[in-house]
């Protein structure tokens, strides 16, 4: 142990006069403190909080303008009867369109593309149903061409999807060798 208070002793003494003994400023911690108080915040920057909320505005906006092109029919004159059986329908013809969107292929492309272009000219003519039955009120021959319109619809989406699968069956069935 004196060995080793020596050696430190010994240490001292070679540094001796290269030690900083100079005093703080009293008022030093005050004007850390100060300096700490009027320190300026970092300027932050938006730009991620403003594109997030741009992209939040403009989807919003596609899906309303979406749904106001896919679903313009509002029945402001028409029972809940009619309600209903348009509400029904459309899920029909939905569920037909989206086993027809399920079959597209390169075979069946101009097919499905064809059955598409159909399928705005009859909802062009439903259109016109619609805006004779808000102006007209219900009646008979409206709400008859209603129905049929939606109809004829599922029935053509249904046969469509019957000649893919034809052709389907077609296509597999050439291949084979029968004896």
């Amino acid at each position: 142990m004196k060995k080793e208070n020596e050696n430190l002793d010994q240490l001292f003494k070679k540094f001796e006069n290269q030690w900083d003994v100079e005093e703080v400023n009293p008022d030093h911690q005050l004007d850390f403190l100060n300096k700490l108080n009027n320190k300026k915040k970092p300027k932050k920057n938006y730009y991620a909080v403003w594109g997030i909320a741009a992209s939040i505005v403009l989807l919003l906006g596609i899906s309303v303008f979406y749904n106001n092109s896919q679903k313009p029919k509002e029945f402001k004159f028409a029972s809940n009867e009619t309600k209903r059986t348009d509400s029904i329908f459309n899920i029909l013809i939905d569920n037909e369109l989206v086993k027809l969107k399920e079959k597209s292929s390169p075979e069946n492309e101009q097919i499905i593309n064809d059955a598409l272009k159909q399928m705005k000219v009859f909802d062009a003519d439903y259109q016109k149903i619609i805006h004779e039955l808000q102006k007209n009120g219900e009646n008979k021959q409206i709400i008859y061409a209603m129905i049929s319109n939606l109809q004829t619809r599922i029935s053509f989406l249904q046969t469509v999807l019957q000649r893919i699968e034809e052709n389907e069956n077609l296509k597999n069935t050439t291949h084979e060798k029968t004896l």
